[in-house]
């Protein structure tokens, strides 16, 4: 008898026991629909919750991850029945233990990452629990290369979970693990093949031209001071007329004013070295008191080195504290290079009044700053065109531009 007429038949015959069956399956069918419906839900809340977030690459590396931990965990399943004897519920029950402690020392490690930047202990437990079930798992192989698939399954996935840890690790603390010191950059530029900055090639052949007429000038310069003899002399002579002959003709310099500037800079950065032994840069961390002036009649004002008038108080100086002393460095720093930008190099004076450090104290970053390549060539600019040194109290001088130079203007 066919199936639908064994219904038909069951159903004439017990209508009561029938309905009942009908009741119950409906009931059976909107409880399934309902169950299936929060399923959906909660997968549809995992999703946004868990997974949109997520970078594509980090899915990816759980999908993976998983797959490799799963043939993992089947290696120890036959290793645990063809090797320990395992069997029945004692067998499902013990087989993953190794692939359980795995992932619960992944999931420590990651936590102890995002509060110390670091896996500590638990990541090298990963790496060794990892290394533990790929051996027993190979044991149990019945071919040279199953043993190998096993043993590269779990390192597959605890290599995908350093990755993915070490990128976490960079984007919550923005920087990287460790900086090899190795690196094929840092061999193409030690070589001389690659360049550090963004100079393109024709500044880069630009500025070895002018350095070496500047270390040409240098080494003239002191076989002349040291007496060399006539053959010396032009051998010196002719090297740096050749390599500034070779400056005029590949850089322009006889007409770029910003390279004439930058030879300048080197000369007198050169031509000066020795005068680094006598400078007494401030220490910004040591509170020491600044040097008391020579004592004068209370009331009474004296001239300075820079002919302006100031004022003598009674009494030493108050005590400078390390914050203190390193904002009022700063503040010093600051004006001096605003000054500069302008064309302008301050008097020790004008850095004691504009950011309230004392004079002698002004007088010493003046002495140290005044050397850097920008303030020398303007010295030098003021020298050569004009003949005036450095003391710290000539005039303005007006040129194409106002070129002010320690501390006044033309207008001053």
């Amino acid at each position: 008898m066919p199936p639908i007429d064994q219904i038909t038949t069951f159903a004439s015959d017990q209508p009561v026991l029938t309905s009942f069956i009908g009741v119950f399956a409906l009931v059976l069918l909107v409880a399934a629909y309902f169950a299936l419906r929060a399923i959906q839900r909660m997968a549809v809340r995992f999703f946004h919750s868990h997974v949109a977030p997520r970078p594509v690459e980090d899915i990816l590396t759980v999908v993976a991850a998983s797959i490799a931990t799963g043939v993992s965990a089947q290696g120890m399943w036959r290793f645990s029945g063809d090797v320990l004897g395992f069997d029945g519920p004692l067998r499902l029950l013990l087989f993953a233990f190794i692939e359980v402690a795995v992932i619960t020392s992944a999931v420590r490690a990651r936590r102890n990452m995002r509060e110390n930047f670091s896996a500590g202990i638990d990541g090298i437990a990963v790496w060794a629990l990892t290394g533990l079930t790929a051996v027993l798992s190979s044991m149990d192989a019945r071919s040279m290369a199953e043993a190998i698939f096993r043993l590269a399954a779990p390192l597959v996935a605890a290599w995908l979970w350093e990755r993915g840890m070490a990128i976490e690790r960079h984007r919550i603390s923005g920087r990287s693990r460790i900086n090899w010191r190795l690196t094929p950059e840092r061999a193409l530029v030690r070589i001389g093949l690659a360049e550090v900055s963004d100079r393109t090639a024709s500044e880069v052949d630009a500025h070895r031209r002018l350095t070496r007429v500047a270390l040409a000038a240098k080494r003239a310069r002191a076989l002349r001071e040291s007496g060399a003899s006539d053959r010396k002399m032009r051998a010196a002579l002719t090297k740096l007329d050749r390599a500034m002959d070779r400056a005029v003709e590949h850089t322009g310099l006889a007409v770029d004013s910003v390279r004439q500037e930058a030879l300048l800079s080197q000369i007198g950065a050169l031509y000066n070295t020795s005068a680094l032994i006598d400078l007494t840069p401030p220490v910004p961390w040591d509170p020491e008191p600044e040097p008391v002036r020579p004592a004068v009649a209370a009331g009474r004002s004296v001239i300075d080195d820079d002919d302006d008038e100031v004022q003598v108080l009674d009494g030493p100086p108050p005590v400078v504290d390390t914050a203190q002393r390193a904002a009022l460095m700063r503040a010093a720093r600051e004006y001096w290079d605003k000054q500069i930008e302008r064309k302008f190099v301050p008097r020790a004076t004008d850095i004691a009044h504009e950011t309230g450090v004392s004079l002698a104290t002004a007088r010493e970053y003046r002495a140290l700053w005044k050397l850097e390549p920008k303030a020398h060539a303007l010295l030098e600019a003021a020298f050569h065109e004009h003949g005036i040194i450095d003391t710290g109290t000539f005039p303005a001088i007006e040129t194409e531009q106002v070129l002010t130079v320690n501390g006044s203007s033309a207008a001053r």
